[in-house]
């Protein structure tokens, strides 16, 4: 009975067991990890599935510490929610329950990187038993901005040793930023004896990360144009994000090769009096190279890589040698170029002064010595007269004495030129240039200037004298070698005879000036004027005088005007002019005549003045109606008057 009673419980109890596995199924789910700004607010989301409601749930939230101990911060149940007091999340976080969608929500405020961590959730039910989910929470900070720092100085070029190129700086990241250095677009890479980068970590007390990298490269005389940078890659939530620096360029210095040195200025050929611009370089860029020029003994030391020679002369003509000094190694190097100065020695004119008869050949040289091919002109008076070497005038006159000038140029160099010069003198007895008029009319009291140009080897001596022996002053004279320009001035007070007298050694001339006195005048023009004048007294014989004045006046002619030719002898002037004078006067006496008797007779008439017919007209005719004009004449000192109607007057009514 026992025994059947233990297995039929036995039985029992397995299919209570069997069946109480078959419904409790509590499940819990969450995310791997949830990532998040530090400082931002992260969510932690927990999903489970049971049969039992809310109420029979119990909800637990706890994390890991870093030493892997297990904390609980949140507790729930049916009777009461509670935040652990004393741990790192005490004020931070908050937990939101939905029981439609089964998730319970773990909020965290203002993360920290100490919230980096695995958070665990555990439901446990009544009847479903118990089940947990695990997540970590990833905190992230965006590092600065990385900064690159290249060296103070310039990097020798050293095949042995590496030499650092810079250092990269990325401060204040989480997680800690990663650092690439890149060679013209290139990530550098390589053996440890070509390329050496090293990288090192620091932890700020805010507990980011900032990570220094410095260069050191095996530098090259090719690395001269390189341009390196960093490139900062660093995680954020999602992904990765990289930014580069700006990049930096290196000096590197290289020892010379081979060393050049040439004429900078002037181009071409180089001439005497020229300056002379040497450039003295080498194919490296080391500091500590000393450069300098060599010419036979004379060494000159460079200013900037160049030396300037001014004023040079042919002496300074040879090869010039620079030479370069490394002063690190002491290693030497030279270039040379070649020099030459060409001149042009003064003109030299023979013979140097010439003295000749009228008639004779002139030949004269003239020679430069010069380092390149000349050629030779003469000139005289700005004009080119003979090309070459010699100069050959036949038949020598005064016009063939004065200044010879002897031109020799290089045509292959511009402003390379000398210049000489040659005296002429003919001689010869002197020889008056003939003015163009030696009778000379003028006004009394002008003053006439009198010129005489003499030409003649010696120097002519010129005195002005009168018929009768007397000397005259000399106003001004220019002399030269050869010729002679003297002025004598003159009031002219009556007809006068000057001669030039000119002399030397070899002869005389002479030359007549005559003057005559003349006196200029011209006719004034003749005016005429009427008046007319009446009175009412009949027994009255008053005249009414109009008077007609012909003057004369005189004008002395300047001696230009005389000498033109313009001028009129003076009698022919009032004989011609008098006449046109009282012809016009006459005519015009004449219409006024007949002007008045035709108003007259319209007056008689009564057309005019309001008057009648019938008015009396026997009025005495040399009453106020009579018009009376009076004529002079120079000639006759006579006085015609007339009437009204042009009849001449008796002497009584004058």
């Amino acid at each position: 009975m026992d025994a059947r009673l233990s297995a039929s419980l036995l039985a029992g109890l397995v299919v209570l067991l069997h069946g109480f596995t078959a419904w409790a199924v509590v499940e819990v789910n969450m995310e791997d990890r949830v990532e998040v700004f530090k400082g931002e607010t992260a969510q932690i989301t927990c999903m489970y599935t049971s049969d039992d409601g809310i109420g029979a749930l119990t909800i637990q939230w706890f994390y890991v510490s870093r030493t892997g101990e297990k904390q609980k911060i949140y507790y729930q149940d049916a009777t009461r929610q509670e935040v652990d007091r004393g741990t790192q999340f005490t004020d931070r976080i908050t937990v939101n329950v939905t029981a439609a969608t089964r998730e319970v929500v773990l909020t965290i405020t203002d993360v920290q990187l100490k919230d980096q961590l695995e958070f665990i959730c555990l439901v446990k039910s009544l009847t479903d038993g118990v089940s947990e989910g695990r997540t970590n929470l990833l905190v992230f900070e965006r590092p600065d901005f990385p900064t690159i720092e290249d060296v103070q100085t310039g990097i020798y070029v050293n095949k042995d040793t590496l030499s650092k190129i810079g250092s990269c700086e990325v401060k204040n990241g989480f997680p800690k930023p990663n650092i690439t250095w890149y060679q013209n677009n290139m990530p550098l890479g390589g053996p440890s004896d070509v390329v050496k980068i090293v990288h090192s970590t620091t932890m700020e007390s805010s507990g980011l990360f900032s990570v220094r990298s410095e260069l050191s490269l095996k530098v090259m005389k090719e690395d001269k144009d390189t341009q390196f940078y960093c490139e900062v890659t660093y995680l954020v939530p999602g992904g990765t994000r990289m930014t580069e620096t700006n990049p930096i360029n290196i000096t590197v210095y290289y020892p010379s090769t081979a060393v050049h040195v040439w004429v900078e200025s002037p181009k071409g050929k180089i001439k005497e009096g020229d300056t002379i611009m040497f450039h003295c370089y080498g194919n490296g860029n080391t500091p500590s190279s000393v450069y300098v020029i060599r010419h036979e003994e004379t060494e000159y030391g460079l200013d900037s890589n160049m030396l300037v020679l001014e004023n040079v002369t042919r002496l300074q003509s040879g090869d010039y040698e620079c030479m370069s000094t490394d002063m690190e190694t002491y290693e030497e190097l030279s270039g040379n170029t070649t020099v030459f100065v060409n001149y042009l020695d003064p003109a030299v004119v023979l013979p140097v002064d010439m003295e000749m008869a009228q008639g004779e050949e002139l030949t004269a040289t003239c020679n430069a010595l010069s380092s390149l091919q000349t050629h030779t002109a003469w000139f005289k008076d700005g004009r080119e007269v003979s090309v070459g070497h010699t100069l050959t005038v036949k038949d020598a006159t005064f016009d063939t004495a004065g200044t010879y000038k002897c031109v020799v140029t290089v045509p292959e160099i511009d402003g390379m030129e000398r210049m000489e010069t040659l005296r002429v003198n003919v001689k010869g007895a002197p020889e008056i240039r003939k003015p163009e008029d030696t009778d000379i009319k003028a006004s009394l009291a002008d003053t006439v200037n009198l010129t005489c140009y003499v030409r003649g080897f010696p120097t002519p001596s010129v005195i002005w004298t009168t018929p009768d022996g007397k000397v005259l002053e000399t106003t001004s004279q220019t002399e030269t070698e050869d010729s002679v320009d003297s002025v004598m001035s003159v009031e002219v007070t009556s007809d006068l005879t000057a001669f030039c007298n000119a002399s030397n050694v070899y002869g005389a001339d002479a030359v007549t000036f005559n003057i005559k006195a003349v006196v200029y005048t011209t006719a004034a023009a003749t005016t005429t004027t009427t008046t007319s004048t009446s009175t009412s007294t009949s027994t009255s014989t008053s005249t009414s005088t109009s008077t007609s004045t012909s003057t004369t006046r005189t004008s002395i002619l300047s001696p230009s005007t005389v000498q033109a030719g313009t001028a009129i002898p003076p009698k022919k002037i009032r004989k011609e002019g008098r006449g046109v004078i009282i012809a016009v006067i006459i005519i015009c006496l004449l219409l006024l005549a007949i002007l008045g008797s035709v108003l007259y007779f319209l007056y008689k008439k009564g057309k005019i003045c309001g008057r009648s017919g019938k008015q009396d007209f026997t009025k005495d005719k040399s009453s106020k109606d009579n018009i009376v004009v009076e004529m002079k004449s120079d000639n006759t000192e006579e006085a015609v008057l007339l009437g009204v109607n042009g009849e001449k007057l008796p002497p009584s009514n004058q």
